[in-house]
């Protein structure tokens, strides 16, 4: 597992309690498992992934930096983070989860990723989790994930009701030389979400941020 995170820990029960699921410590009647640090993980995780948006869109606003780092610390992209790190394999199970397929189920592998960054940041310091998070950050998958919102909407919706999204002009406002354009998205009849832009691609891509953001707070209500 250290040399899949690039990280050698000095305090290996650290790596061993992330690692550890309530289920196989209830089995086996030990005390350390990985609920508290996945606790100190998602917020040191949302530190980092703040910062780093913070950093690399500057003419960004509030709202829309909000919209982005829920995604990027969504369980859907920690769990594609997991199965990258091919974490599911090194995980304490107990018999009632392996059985039942605990790892490759996307809520064991999330938390196990914010575990993982929490017993780094006991480890090693605030610099060597940023450094863990910054790695999966730049990577080119988690850009896509984090940047093309029409493909990851459609991919959604493709999987979820087998249609994709409708886009609908709804307005252009202001002079020919600095138009706003106004966008809904919707499946069927639902509108799922509305975006403005300089452009209509640009609208487009921020009426599938906000169809995203909506479907993750339902996914996760």
């Amino acid at each position: 597992m250290e040399e899949r995170i690039g990280y050698r820990f000095r305090r290996a029960p650290l790596l061993e309690a992330a690692l550890t699921h309530k289920s196989f410590a209830s089995e086996q009647r030990i005390g350390r498992y990985n609920e508290r640090l996945e606790f100190l993980g998602d917020s040191v995780l949302s530190a980092v992934v703040a910062h780093q948006l913070f950093e690399s869109y500057p003419d960004e606003d509030e709202g829309r930096l909000s919209k982005r780092k829920a995604l990027l610390v969504s369980r859907p992209s920690l769990a594609r983070w997991a199965k990258e790190l091919d974490l599911g394999k090194y995980l304490f199970l107990g018999a009632g989860e392996e059985n039942s397929g605990g790892r490759l189920r996307p809520s064991i592998l999330s938390n196990a990723v914010e575990a993982l960054i929490g017993a780094i940041y006991l480890d090693g310091g605030y610099g060597e989790a940023a450094a863990f998070i910054r790695r999966w950050f730049c990577n080119q998958h988690a850009q896509a994930v984090e940047t093309d919102y029409k493909s990851r909407l459609q991919e959604i919706l493709q999987k979820r009701f087998k249609a994709p999204p409708v886009y609908d002009m709804l307005r252009a406002t202001g002079p020919d030389h600095d138009k706003t354009f106004s966008v809904t998205v919707r499946l069927g009849r639902q509108v799922l979400g509305t975006g403005q832009g300089k452009s209509k691609k640009e609208a487009e891509q921020n009426a599938a941020l906000d169809a995203l953001e909506k479907l993750l707070k339902e996914a996760e209500s």
